[in-house]
C-alpha cells in the first residue's frame, strides 16, 4: 500500500517530510494525519535530525481536509468527531512544539488545514502564485483546530476577515499578514541559504530559543517573564554548547557542532 507521506533524514541532519498525494492535491485524511504524527515523532526523537523541511509533491501544497474523509465523519457521532478532531489537533501541536526549526515550502494552493500547517512552522517560503484560503465556512464548518495557530500568526483582526469571508489571498498578501516570510520564484537557493544558517548554529541554543519565543511571545512583560529570561540565559551559559560556543568564539576557531556536519 502506497504511503501518503515520506520522511528522509540526510547526513547533514536535514529531515524532509513530504506530502505525497498529488492526485488529490495532497488533501489529508486520518491516514495521512497518522503518518504525519509518526514522522514528526521520529524527527523529534532523532539525534541526527536538526531541521525539518515540510514540502509536498505536485502542483499544490495541500487542499486541506479530504472531502470524502469529512463526509464520512458527518455520519459519525459527536464523541467520534471529538476523537477524530483530536488527532488533527495533536498534529498541529506536535508541529508547533517541535524542538527543531521547521521550514514549510508552499507551492500552489494551501487551503483550510494546510494554512494551519504553515502557521505552525517557524519559517514559510511561498511562490508568487501560491494561494491561501481559510475556506471552512463555505461548506458549513469552521477552522477550529487550526485557529489558535492562525490567529497567533496573522492576528485577530485579519483572522476575522479571512476566516469569515473565506476569501482567497496570494503570497504577497500572506507575507504582509505574517503567514509567509519570503516570496520566492524557486525554493532551492533560498532554502539552502536558510539551512546553511540554521545548521551553523548551536542545536542546543536553537531548541532553547524556540522555547524562549513560545514563553515570552504572547505574555505581558512582567516580573515572571523577566525572571524566566534571566534563568534561561543563565542555563544556556553553563550548558555544554554554551561553554563551547563562547570558548570557540574567543579562541577564533569553529565550534564543535560545525565539525559534525
Amino acid at each position: 500500500m502506497a504511503k501518503y507521506t515520506s520522511l528522509n533524514i540526510d547526513d547533514k541532519g536535514i529531515a524532509t517530510l513530504t506530502l505525497n498525494r498529488p492526485e488529490v492535491h495532497n488533501a489529508f485524511d486520518d491516514v495521512m494525519i497518522s503518518e504525519l504524527l509518526q514522522a514528526l515523532k521520529d524527527v523529534e526523537d532523532s539525534e541526527q535530525a536538526r531541521v525539518l523541511v515540510l514540502r509536498s509533491e505536485g502542483k499544490n501544497f495541500s487542499a486541506g481536509a479530504d472531502l470524502n474523509w469529512m463526509r464520512s465523519m458527518a455520519d459519525k457521532n459527536y464523541q467520534q468527531n471529538v476523537e477524530d478532531a483530536g488527532e488533527l489537533g495533536l498534529l498541529m501541536e506536535r508541529l508547533d512544539l517541535l524542538s527543531k526549526p521547521s521550514i514549510a515550502l508552499v507551492q500552489g494552493a494551501a487551503f483550510g488545514g494546510a494554512v494551519g500547517l504553515a502557521a505552525c512552522c517557524d519559517i514559510v517560503l511561498a511562490q508568487p502564485r501560491s494561494s491561501f484560503c481559510l475556506s471552512e465556512v463555505k461548506i458549513g464548518l469552521i477552522p477550529a483546530v487550526i485557529s489558535p495557530y492562525v490567529v497567533r500568526t496573522i492576528g485577530e483582526r485579519q483572522s476575522r476577515r479571512y476566516m469569515l469571508t473565506a476569501e482567497r489571498f496570494f503570497a504577497d498578501e500572506a507575507q504582509k499578514l505574517g503567514l509567509v516570510n519570503d516570496v520566492v520564484d524557486d525554493f532551492e537557493e533560498p532554502l539552502n541559504n536558510l539551512l546553511d544558517a540554521l545548521l551553523a548554529n548551536s542545536p542546543q541554543a536553537v531548541t532553547a530559543c524556540k522555547e524562549l519565543i513560545r514563553n515570552v511571545g504572547s505574555r505581558p512583560i512582567n516580573k515572571d517573564v523577566r525572571e524566566h529570561t534571566i534563568k534561561a540565559i543563565a542555563e544556556i551559559r553553563v550548558s555544554d554548547e554554551g561553554q563551547e560556543g563562547l570558548s570557540s568564539f574567543l579562541e577564533k576557531r569553529p565550534a564543535a557542532w560545525l565539525n559534525k556536519n
